[in-house]
């Protein structure tokens, strides 16, 4: 996901994201530790991708502040 499709996003749409990210980089760790992940990079993806959601999160809070 790249930067200009999160800013495109409202707060909301991002949040509910966020969670979707959230479960999806909770069963690749699951995978992970049972020996089932083929694609790696998921983790490291979906981790870049909740901070990517994080910081326009907050770049919005402190700009309405």
């Amino acid at each position: 996901m790249k930067a200009a499709d999160v800013r495109a996003k409202s707060t909301d749409e991002l949040k509910d994201e966020i969670l979707v990210l959230k479960k999806q980089q909770f069963n690749a760790r699951f995978q992970q530790a049972t020996g089932q992940l083929e694609n790696t990079a998921q983790m490291k993806k979906a981790r870049r991708d909740i901070a990517r959601i994080k910081t326009i999160l907050g770049q919005r809070a402190q700009a309405g502040s």
